[in-house]
């Protein structure tokens, strides 16, 4: 079998990362050393940063104190053979953080954590990777810098700024065109979908616990272009 000359191991990293809601992190015993694995759930900062809730009382969260070196791995959670489907393990720290919009951005891919975010045992952390390793397939095994698996948001302050007013719009009164990207242009199941995040490089949304990306055709870094973006993919929907 031939490699596929199509294939971008970037994008199929940012589309592990973007739509992955769970995933396996491991973090490291103090004293021993000893490897510890435990299943966390996930979102993603505007970069593609990992985003975790973690308890104090967890012995994960304890090991990230004491040595904040982790490794996550996510996978697409294909039917069938879990080996046959693409998995992306990013490596880098995990340290705690205090940032409105990285518990916003938790927040709407996880709402069900609400009850949790506020208890003084619970934190919010980001994971700064360092790199990664993506299985995607025979052929597919890359290892990829952080910079081709982040999204590079150094000029897109104003696309930033507007990201939760626009997520909010779009739920509000452009909930069909939401249903219609999921549905046309990912092959998404029929049901109420909603955006969940906005980056310069595409859209993410979520139904339940199932999240699908959907890229743009080109980079976008404020509001102007994001809405002409976003009517251009409507348009296309309705036409399929």
């Amino acid at each position: 079998m031939q490699p596929d000359p199509n294939f971008d191991p970037r994008q199929a990293a940012k589309k592990l990362l973007r739509e992955g809601r769970s995933g396996a992190l491991a973090t490291l015993m103090p004293g021993s050393g000893d490897p510890y694995c435990s299943l966390v759930n996930v979102a993603t900062a505007i970069d593609g940063a990992p985003l975790l809730l973690l308890s104090m009382l967890a012995l994960h969260t304890k090991n990230i104190l004491a040595d904040p070196r982790v490794s996550l791995m996510l996978d697409e959670r294909k039917e069938g053979d879990p080996l046959e489907g693409g998995r992306v393990m990013l490596m880098g720290t995990a340290l705690p953080t205090d940032s409105g919009a990285a518990r916003a951005a938790y927040l709407r891919r996880h709402p069900e954590a609400e009850m949790f975010a506020g208890f003084a045992d619970f934190a919010f952390y980001r994971m700064e990777i360092t790199r990664a390793h993506l299985v995607a397939g025979f052929g597919r095994i890359v290892d990829l810098k952080a910079s081709e698996v982040l999204t590079d948001i150094s000029d897109a302050s104003a696309l930033a700024e507007a990201e939760a007013g626009a997520i909010a719009h779009m739920n509000a009164d452009h909930a069909e065109a939401c249903r219609l990207y999921a549905t046309k242009l990912l092959g998404g199941s029929d049901g109420a979908w909603t955006c969940v995040g906005i980056d310069p490089e595409g859209l993410e949304l979520q139904q339940g616990r199932t999240a699908l990306r959907l890229a743009f055709p080109q980079r976008v870094i404020g509001p102007g272009p994001l809405r002409t973006v976003l009517k251009e993919l409507a348009e296309k929907a309705r036409t399929i």
